[in-house]
């Protein structure tokens, strides 16, 4: 996918963290995300200390992790302020996984190994979810100071 200069996702506050055991994961999504910032974190433990050292927007862990699963990522992104978007990324990504992942609060799943347009598109929509929310909690702080201060 060939974009010209200045068109396609605006990935100036883009990070995703990659959280996987596997080269090859790492590799095919810094090899698709070309102009994204790319952390690779090879276990749960050392992706715990990106989440709370840098400012990552979306993060893509493979389902199985030894040891640890995509939802223990889930539970730890779900306790920060500034919450990441979860991608669950599996071999076997079918109906049931997608169910779990998405009822228990991931932003989607995708399959691997990786198809570019379908990965570019999810975190595209996912940054862009990150950046509306990000929005939205700032605002809503803004006009809490606000009423502060005039009250």
């Amino acid at each position: 996918m060939n974009e010209a200069p200045g068109i396609g996702p605006d990935t100036s506050d883009a990070m995703v963290l990659s959280v996987s055991s596997r080269q090859d994961f790492h590799a095919s999504l810094e090899r698709i995300l070309r102009g994204w910032d790319v952390v690779k974190n090879y276990t749960l433990a050392s992706s715990f200390c990106s989440l709370e050292d840098r400012g990552v927007s979306i993060v893509i862990c493979e389902d199985d992790l030894f040891p640890g699963t995509w939802r223990e990522m889930l539970a730890q992104v779900l306790q920060l302020d500034d919450p990441p978007l979860l991608i669950v990324a599996a071999r076997l990504a079918d109906e049931r996984l997608w169910a779990e992942a998405l009822n228990l609060g991931a932003h989607d799943v995708l399959a691997t190994p990786f198809d570019a347009t379908e990965v570019l598109r999810i975190v595209g929509i996912a940054q862009q979810r990150w950046r509306n929310a990000r929005g939205l909690r700032t605002s809503r702080g803004r006009a809490a100071m606000a009423v502060g201060a005039t009250g």
